[in-house]
């Protein structure tokens, strides 16, 4: 394989992959129908990243996608993820605080492996 083509087959995938981190944002962001463009929104607030950047890289008009750019688009979904899973442990918890014995004790430890995952993940990339 020559090198271009390596290079187009990295180019390709991280804006396949960055359209991929920009929609399941969106996703979560959205309160339903008709709020894309307020999340959108939001999200450039939230995390510096351009309005236009992120719409274009949704609609996959973005061929490319430098790698500044995406490594911001990463750090964002990683957060985003990472706030959900705080969110579900203080749930979580709240339950084991009402209702001690209702509560799976596993349930709780494997949303905290998973937050452990997220945070290396934070760490690596």
């Amino acid at each position: 394989m020559c090198r271009e083509t390596e290079h187009l087959e990295h180019e390709m995938s991280s804006a396949v992959a960055a359209q991929s981190y920009v929609k399941r944002m969106i996703e979560r962001e959205s309160a339903g129908w008709g709020d894309m463009t307020p999340a959108i929104e939001r999200l450039e607030r939230k995390y510096g990243i351009p309005f236009w950047t992120i719409n274009n890289i949704r609609t996959g008009r973005a061929k490319t996608i430098e790698a500044g750019i995406f490594a911001r688009i990463k750090a964002a979904y990683i957060d985003m993820c990472e706030r959900q899973i705080a969110r579900l442990q203080h749930e979580l918890e709240i339950e084991r605080e009402l209702d001690g014995d209702a509560l799976d004790s596993d349930l709780l430890a494997q949303v905290q492996g998973l937050a452990a995952k997220v945070q290396k993940a934070k760490r690596k990339g």
